[in-house]
């Protein structure tokens, strides 16, 4: 396996300086630093343009980068759990076993836990698919989910290149996407490739965060005028296809969904749902994180 094909030490070196201005406040020169990242780094493997986003500096893209996303996982994948579950309350795969039980969805042939981690959701629906299925793009967090013994078959790839490349074509009936939503900005792709791989009447599951003004609690997606640590207005919220002020880019460096949005976009790719719950995710900076957990149903 060959090793990265930029400068290491040159990007840690950048990197921290631009973290180091933007604690004190100088975000000009720490959007400049962030840009530097890129220029070292052009795959983004510290997320340069979720920062220059969530600044309000910089076009929000439309993922969070695969780069970015695996480099982040493979780092925290021994202490994930303790710091996700023990530290910051994350309780998200019980609200959805719980949330089909409500709906009367009790069992499964076939089902997918996109985004699988260290197996949290396996485990929460442990005994109720024939088949349990996973797949992540942090190699660590998979080897995790293996030892979990929740899984049938786990796999390493990115969620929405697994569901268009995977091989087999046999339709899942059980979608799961627990905190996965907040590293794609645009959902519509992500949730037509989840159609497409559904049993008609096929269930998605999948948590999302929400603008503070949407939910209770206190993440965020803009920052308000004068906030701590961001440029005054902070990141701007942006239009998506479903029309309206849909994402953008938090202080947490996640995307942030508005419910409109979201359930558009779901009605939009055929995907009809049954519930929008609105849940606090985890604790952030010591602050309810909202959301909502949506259950939708795949048209027959």
């Amino acid at each position: 396996m060959s090793g990265p094909k930029f400068d290491e030490d040159a990007l840690e070196g950048v990197y921290g300086e631009a973290l180091a201005e933007e604690k004190a406040g100088r975000f000009d020169a720490a959007a400049k630093a962030y840009r530097a990242c890129l220029e070292i780094d052009p795959d983004d493997h510290v997320g340069a343009r979720l920062r220059l986003a969530a600044l309000g500096l910089g076009e929000t893209p439309e993922t969070a980068g695969d780069a970015y996303v695996a480099t982040l996982f493979d780092q925290q994948a021994e202490m994930f759990e303790d710091i996700l579950v023990r530290q910051l309350g994350y309780g998200v795969p019980a609200l959805i076993g719980e949330a089909l039980t409500r709906l009367g969805f009790h069992h499964f042939e076939r089902a997918l836990d996109l985004g699988c981690g260290t197996g949290l959701v396996g485990l929460a629906l442990d005994g109720r698919a024939d088949t349990m299925m996973g797949v992540d793009l942090s190699e660590n967090m998979v080897e995790i989910a293996f030892d979990s013994g929740a899984y049938d078959h786990l796999y390493i790839g990115e969620a929405l290149g697994f569901l268009g490349d995977f091989e087999e074509d046999e339709p899942f009936d059980l979608i799961a996407a627990a905190d996965v939503l907040p590293y794609f900005g645009e959902l519509s792709p992500l949730l037509e490739a989840v159609f497409a791989r559904l049993a008609p009447g096929g269930v998605f599951v999948a948590s999302t965060e929400t603008f503070a003004t949407d939910g209770a609690g206190g993440s965020d997606g803009p920052g308000a005028p004068g906030e701590p640590g961001r440029p005054e207005g902070g990141a701007q919220r942006h239009a998506g296809r479903a029309g309206g002020a849909d994402f953008a880019v938090g202080r947490d460096h996640r995307f942030h969904h508005g419910e409109d949005y979201v359930r558009k976009a779901f009605e939009a790719a055929g995907l009809e749902v049954l519930q929008a719950e609105p849940i606090i995710v985890r604790m952030q900076e010591g602050r309810p994180a909202p959301g909502h957990l949506f259950v939708a149903r795949r048209s027959l």
